[in-house]
Formats: structure tokens, sequence, C-alpha cells
């Protein structure tokens, strides 16, 4: 039976983590293994439970008790559900709950590169990117068009930030991610020695002299590929460019130079892993 708590006072500690708390103090660095994620809208706190996130509690409109929220609270066994009008929640929060539910769940433990990369065939290693909205629509694009994993540089946004995991419609449970290194000085080097020792031949996605076409076939033979995609604005460092093993590049027409990288990632993807 669902445990349900109808929300009287936003100031109680319990919901704290909705309504109070920074992502920063989310993520508990210096307690990672404490550290919380929210998820929000019922296809995506669904897809968190069975990929198997841990939850910890539930915020949601009082008037989706008893509807289109059942399974999800058949799933959470008896952790509280707070709930409150859709007024109050606006009125405390800023914002309305347009989605219906909002799950606070555990931090998964984030695997080693060595693990993720495990049987592997096509992986894409983000470099800088910092918008929340296109990690989460890459996540996406990764899951629908057959990448394996995905690796962040240590200066990437965090997938699990509530905007990126909305936007990626719940595929950042889906798909196996974790990050290369601990600090700005780990990429590229030593970090891509990491992925080359682990048998990924490197490519860079990047405008240069040297640059092929993606649809160049030399890369679809490759047994393994990394595809790598640069920060929003700047692309790729001339550092990484330069130790990857290919600069691939989409050709464009129009004068157009280049895309923004959520858009870039999905052609790349499905060229290079999507119709193997």
């Amino acid at each position: 039976m669902a445990n349900i708590i109808e929300i009287n006072d936003f100031f109680a500690p319990e919901l704290d983590v909705y309504v109070r708390l920074t992502g920063a103090e989310l993520r508990n660095k210096l307690e990672p293994e404490r550290g919380i994620f929210i998820a929000e809208s019922p296809t995506v706190i669904e897809v968190a439970l069975k990929s198997g996130c841990v939850p910890i509690s539930l915020l949601t409109d009082k008037r989706l008790l008893g509807g289109s929220l059942d399974r999800i609270f058949s799933m959470v066994g008896d952790i509280p559900i707070y709930a409150a009008e859709r007024e109050v929640l606006k009125d405390y929060t800023g914002f309305e709950l347009t989605r219906g539910a909002l799950c606070a769940m555990k931090r998964p433990v984030l695997p080693s590169v060595e693990d993720i990369c495990r049987g592997a065939k096509r992986i894409a290693v983000l470099e800088g990117v910092c918008d929340a909205t296109n990690i989460g629509a890459i996540f996406r694009s990764a899951a629908a068009l057959g990448i394996d994993a995905v690796i962040l540089t240590p200066t990437c946004c965090d997938p699990l930030v509530r905007r990126a995991v909305r936007v990626s419609m719940g595929t950042v449970f889906q798909i196996p991610f974790t990050r290369i290194g601990t600090s700005h000085a780990d990429w590229p080097s030593p970090s891509m020695s990491i992925l080359k020792d682990l048998g990924f031949t490197t490519c860079a996605m990047a405008l240069s002299d040297n640059s092929v076409s993606i649809a160049d076939p030399v890369l679809k033979k490759q047994e393994k590929l990394a595809i790598i995609l640069g920060t929003e604005g700047d692309g790729l460092s001339k550092s990484t460019i330069a130790e990857c093993d290919f600069t691939v590049k989409i050709p464009m027409y129009h004068g157009v130079d280049s895309l923004n990288v959520a858009a870039a990632s999905a052609v790349a993807f499905w060229q290079l892993a999507g119709n193997r």
C-alpha cells in the first residue's frame, strides 16, 4: 500500500531535496555515496526504476493519486509519497508540477572506463559539453542510434541534473556512462591513452584541413570506434584533435560550417553506429 503523506508544511526537512538543495548539494561531492538526483515525470521515473535506480521519496500533485501514478506507486515500495494541491506546489516550489511527479533517487556509483567499455564497439566521448539540454539530447540520440556507452570528460555537465534527465526522456538510465579522469589536466592526456589501450580508434568530430568525410568507408570498418564531440561554441580542443586517429567532418551546404553539438551527435551516431 502506498505510503501517502499529505503536505502541510513545505519547510519540513524531508522536502529539502525538491525545493531547497542546489544541484551541487544533491550531488554531495564530499560523500558521493549519499548523492541524490531528481527524476521528473512518470515516464522518466518508470524508466529509472526499471533500470535499477533506488527511490527515496516522491512528490506529486494530489489530483493524480489513484490514477496515472498507480503503476509507479506499485514499484516504489513504502517510500514516502508527498502529495499536495497543485496550487500549493506552485506557491512553494515556484513552478507548476506539470509533469505530475518528481522522484528523489540515490545517485548510482559510476563504473570504471574499463568496465563500461567491455564489449562496447561504438562509444561517444563528450569533451566539455556543459549545457544540460545538449547532454540530454545526446543521450537520447545515443540510445536510439546504437551507441554502447557514453564517456564524459571532467568538465562536462552532470547527466543526472533534472533538465538533462528530462530532455533525455530517461535514456540516461539506459545507456551506460562514466567520467574519464578527475580534473581538467587529465584530458586529453593521459586519459586518451586509456581508450587506445582498450582498442578504440578515436575520431574527432571537427573541421580541419585533413578532415575526412563522415561517409568515408574506412570509419565504418573500424572494429571499435570512439566518437569524440566537443563543447558548445569552441568545439574540440586542438590537443584533443591532435591525439585522435581521424578528424571527421559532416559535409554541409549553404555556407553552414557547423551544427549544434546535439544535432551533430545524432548525425554522427547514425552514420557511424546506428546503421551497422
